[in-house]
């Protein structure tokens, strides 16, 4: 048998380049792993308003208080409640209805924070306006919730 040896000659700027090469590749083959893997952790919301998903809108619940009528309206974007106003609450409605403002005030600063209905305090003087006013913000949320079951 013969055996011819065969000598390379690489240059060490070659080596040098081939290694920077394979390392880029290896650095991008790994960022593409990262950022396209699916997380099972990521997939699951974190707490129940984040579970909440509302189509973009203004929604109003009526609320009767005497012979008056109150709308309640949530504005809501596609993920969180932006804003919960009184309208229109007239001079005689305040009036006639003290509690009605405080406690809706209260419950806003609470809904906004919290972006639940679900952890809501009142004091028990506000008790049964507070408990209007809730039932009211509930139901103008269930209406941004059905738009868009419907519209699936």
């Amino acid at each position: 048998m013969s055996a011819k040896t065969k000598i390379i000659v690489l240059r060490m700027k070659e080596i040098i380049y081939t290694a920077i090469f394979i390392g880029l590749a290896i650095l991008l083959i790994a960022l593409f792993l990262i950022m396209f893997r699916r997380d099972k952790g990521s997939a699951q919301p974190e707490s129940p308003s984040a579970q909440a998903s509302y189509t973009p809108g203004v929604y109003s619940s009526s609320i009767s208080l005497g012979s008056s009528q109150v709308n309640v309206e949530v504005t809501v974007d596609a993920n969180h409640i932006n804003s919960i106003i009184l309208k229109p609450l007239s001079d005689s409605v305040a009036a006639m209805y003290p509690l009605v403002e405080p406690a809706m005030q209260n419950l806003t600063d609470q809904i906004l924070k919290s972006q639940s209905l679900d952890a809501v305090t009142y004091q028990s003087e506000q008790k049964y306006t507070s408990a209007m006013l809730l039932k009211a913000i509930q139901a103008a949320l269930d209406k941004a919730a059905k738009q868009e079951s419907l519209s699936l």
